[in-house]
């Protein structure tokens, strides 16, 4: 069975306690954030090699690998096979910036999208512009409902009633 599926039995584990889920998710988000302190430090280092060896570089278990790599694999320049991987299978951390930035903001994980090294990379003005741009491709915009007596959008010239909202 592959890694990331013994990740998932543990990390949404329905028998679980809500107390032991959130104490398991505390320490993990801890783990996370010293891995992503690491990896944005030296942004443009391309960091390769098995699951296991880069579990062991930055002091994860194997598991807690897996789980890592599930969450960058959406910000990599190229996927890993998340799906099928196991220890030995060689993997990559090689992130786009931008999306990684915009990832972070969309899992609302503040204390990865405020980490101090971001400030290296981009400035206040281009967080502020990935920040919003995140958070805008999220808000769904309803146009004006077009009224029964408005003109027809379709440039009829004919009231709305009497052409496309006509029921047939």
């Amino acid at each position: 069975m592959a890694i990331l599926q013994d990740w998932q039995k543990i990390a949404y584990n329905e028998n679980a306690s809500q107390g032991e889920l959130q104490k398991f998710w505390q320490r993990y988000f801890l783990l996370e954030k010293g891995v992503y302190e690491k990896l944005l430090t030296n942004p443009d280092e391309k960091v390769e090699g098995t699951v296991k060896e880069l579990a062991d570089k930055y002091g994860l278990t194997i598991l807690e690998m897996a789980g890592f790599l599930d969450g960058i694999n959406d910000s990599l320049v190229k996927d890993n096979p998340i799906e099928t991987m196991d220890e030995n299978t060689r993997v990559n951390l090689v992130f786009d910036k931008e999306k990684l930035y915009k990832n972070m903001v969309d899992a609302k994980a503040d204390w990865l999208y405020n980490l101090p090294m971001w400030d290296d990379i981009f400035d206040k003005e281009t967080k502020h512009r990935l920040y919003m741009e995140q958070k805008k491709s999220g808000t769904v915009i309803v146009g004006k409902k077009v009224g029964r007596n408005d003109p027809c959008p379709c440039g009829s010239g004919k009231k709305y009633k009497f052409c496309c909202g006509k029921n047939k």
